[in-house]
C-alpha cells in the first residue's frame, strides 16, 4: 500500500474520531484563587432547543490550597420566561486518604461535576446559571466568606 492511503486512512480517523465536543463550554476566573460567598458567577447558555436531551456540568478547577474534601454550591437555572429553579449541591473533592479527584497534572485540578443530566427545556431560549458557593465550617450557620483554593468556575453544556 502506498503512502497516499496511509495518509488518506489516517486523515479518515482523525475526521471521524473526534467527538463534536460540548455546545458550550466557559470558565470563569477568581481572582487569587479566592471565592467571596457573596460572589455569584453567571453563565448565560446559547438558544437552546426543547427537542434536544442536555448534558450540564458544573467545571472547578482547584488547587493545594483548598482545605476541604466537598464543595457545597447554591445553583439558580433562570428560564428565559424568568422562572427559576434553585438547587443545593454537594460535590466530594478529594478521596478519604486527601489525594484529590479530578484530573490534571500538578497543583491544578480540575473537577466535571453532573449538574443536569438528559435535561430537556421546554421552550426555546437562552438560559441564565448562576453559582455561588455555600461552604460552612461545622457548627457554624455563618457561611465561609473567603473559600480559597477554587482557582476557576465553569460551565459545560453537551447535546446527545
Amino acid at each position: 500500500m502506498g503512502r497516499s492511503y496511509w495518509i488518506l486512512l489516517l486523515t479518515g480517523l482523525l475526521l471521524f474520531g473526534c467527538g463534536n465536543g460540548p455546545l458550550y463550554s466557559d470558565f470563569q476566573s477568581l481572582e487569587n484563587g479566592v471565592w467571596n460567598k457573596d460572589s455569584i458567577i453567571e453563565f448565560e447558555t446559547p438558544e437552546l432547543q426543547p427537542d434536544e436531551v442536555y448534558q450540564m456540568y458544573i467545571n472547578i478547577r482547584n488547587d493545594n490550597t483548598y482545605p476541604y474534601s466537598n464543595l457545597y454550591l447554591i445553583t439558580e437555572l433562570e428560564y428565559p420566561g424568568g422562572e427559576t429553579y434553585i438547587d443545593t449541591l454537594e460535590y466530594a473533592m478529594a478521596e478519604a486518604d486527601g489525594s484529590w479527584l479530578g484530573k490534571g497534572y500538578g497543583s491544578i485540578k480540575e473537577n466535571k461535576l453532573w449538574y443536569k443530566e438528559n435535561i430537556n427545556f421546554p421552550v426555546t431560549g437562552v438560559y441564565t446559571i448562576r453559582i455561588e458557593q455555600a461552604m460552612r465550617k461545622n457548627g457554624s450557620v455563618e457561611g465561609i466568606g473567603e473559600l480559597i483554593g477554587i482557582t476557576d468556575v465553569g460551565l459545560e453544556i453537551e447535546s446527545n
